[in-house]
């Protein structure tokens, strides 16, 4: 059964209420846990694939694309073991409204492929 719900707040009965725009404006419109070494998404929201480009260089394509290309991505990786040291994603590029490029990498500004990159989406879907 489909149907739509409308409402300005929604309330707990312990913790109070919110209005929804909070709930629509500052909830993520897509996410993604990647594994850099073996290639492939261990699990998403509103990503329907990632690319490979190259070491550590990765193209995020959105299910729904966003209204502009004005969103933001914060992101953030793990490491192969305790030995690497680096900045993890050092580029979010080329923003588009149905696509983005991230880069990860290290301090010496090499890429490399990390064991787990994470990324969230917040902005406007179209």
């Amino acid at each position: 059964m489909a149907g739509k719900l409308i409402a300005d707040q929604i309330e707990h009965s312990t913790t109070g209420s919110l209005d929804t725009s909070y709930v629509v404006n500052g909830s993520a419109k897509a996410w993604a846990n990647l594994n850099g070494l073996t290639f492939g998404l261990r699990n998403s929201n509103n990503i329907s694939s990632a690319v490979d480009d190259g070491t550590g260089d990765y193209t995020f394509n959105f299910s729904n694309s966003m209204s502009a290309a004005d969103y933001s991505v914060q992101a953030g990786e793990g490491r192969t073991a305790s030995t690497d040291f680096s900045f993890g994603f050092t580029n979010i590029i080329n923003l588009t409204a149905s696509s983005f490029n991230a880069q990860t990498g290290t301090a010496g500004g090499s890429n490399i492929y990390f064991a787990t990159a994470q990324l969230s989406v917040q902005g406007d879907l179209a």
